[in-house]
This record gives structure tokens, sequence and C-alpha cells, in this order.
């Protein structure tokens, strides 16, 4: 079984990228803010954490944490948005590990998938056999983010000026996947990455 793990930045097209590995490779792929919003559901121990910290006005009427609420909530607040990450990360690396576990002892897959925004931070690195960058020009990303969420300019603007630069994923990933132009093109990237061929994904 190969670990592939995949970052970048928001509107890069990581989702893309998933989607090409899980339909055409058959891929066990793990997206880490999926694996979050299960863990703050009412019966896990994170959502206790959170709540502890943030206290009932990120709550929605049924008792469940209104994440758009918890998203505002740390916005622009480091400080607040460091103690969610140092709640949330470590649960969800955790199940990561126990899910690779399994998948490894019962051999039931070729290729086991990580996907998180803060893949390197994490130190992922460790438990993954390749680390591919997602790579989009700001200015498409930001594109991609009005049509497709609805941001705004300044908070697309924003967010990216937040997230880690591009020389910083170049220098800890070992493959590139330039998403840019058409998806037939970022699936023969992947085809090439998967046939360890030399020509492609040279960061």
């Amino acid at each position: 079984m190969k670990t592939i793990g995949i970052t970048g930045g928001i509107g890069a097209g990581k989702s893309m990228v998933l989607a090409v590995l899980r339909d055409d490779y058959h891929a066990y792929v793990l997206e880490a803010d999926r694996i979050a919003h299960r863990l703050m559901e009412p019966e896990q121990p994170v959502y206790r954490e959170i709540l502890a910290a943030f206290h009932e006005d990120i709550l929605c009427q049924d008792g469940t944490i209104d994440r758009q609420k918890l998203g505002n909530f740390v916005f622009g607040n480091a400080e607040a948005l460091q103690s969610l990450n140092r709640i949330v990360h470590p649960a969800v690396k955790q199940y990561i590990l126990e899910e690779q576990e399994r998948h490894r002892q019962g051999k039931c897959t070729e290729y086991f998938v990580i996907e998180a925004a803060l893949l390197i931070e994490d130190g992922y690195a460790s438990v993954c056999d390749e680390l591919w960058y997602v790579y989009a020009p700001p200015e498409l990303r930001i594109e991609r983010l009005i049509k497709n969420r609805g941001y705004s300019r300044e908070k697309c603007e924003q967010i990216i000026r937040n997230q880690a630069a591009d020389d910083y994923y170049r220098s800890h990933c070992r493959r590139l996947i330039r998403n840019c132009t058409s998806p037939e093109d970022v699936q023969k990237q992947i085809e090439g990455l998967l046939k360890n061929r030399s020509d492609c994904g040279k960061i």
C-alpha cells in the first residue's frame, strides 16, 4: 500500500485530484476537514473540548456546533485559531493513523490518500510515502472561490495571505500537480505520477 499526502492552498483544486484518485484508481481517500466535522459531533470528545474552549455561543439550536459561527469566530483571530487547532488536529491525525494501519493490515487498497491543508505542519510527511502539492496561481484560485463558494475577493485574498506560500509547499513536497488548465491534464499528470514517470510532477 502506498500512502500519498495531498496538500495545497485553498482553491488550488485538491478536490479534483482526490476525485481522480478515488474514481480512476480506487484509492481510499481521507479528507482531514471531513474527519474534523465528524469528530465535532456531540457524542465525540472533540465536541466537549471545543465547547469548553469556545462556550455555547457557537452552538445551533439542536446542540450541534455551528461551523460557520465557529469559523467566523476564529477567522482573523490567530490565538483562537491556534486553540481550535490544538484540539482538533491531534484527534484527526489519530483517526487517520488508525485507518491507515487498518488498511495496511487488511491489504484492501493500493493507494491510501490523506488530504489536509496543514499536512506539512502537522507532520504527516513521516507517515506518507510521497507528498503531492496541488498548485494553481492565486488569481485563478480567487476566481474559483468566488464562483464556487461565493466568497468576496477580500475574503479570498485574506485567506490566501494567511496560508503557506508557494515556495513553502515546494520545499516540502516531492511532487507537483499543476491544476491550471483542464481536468484531462490533471488526469494525465496523476497517471504519470502513479506510474513513477521521471518526467512528471517535478518540483
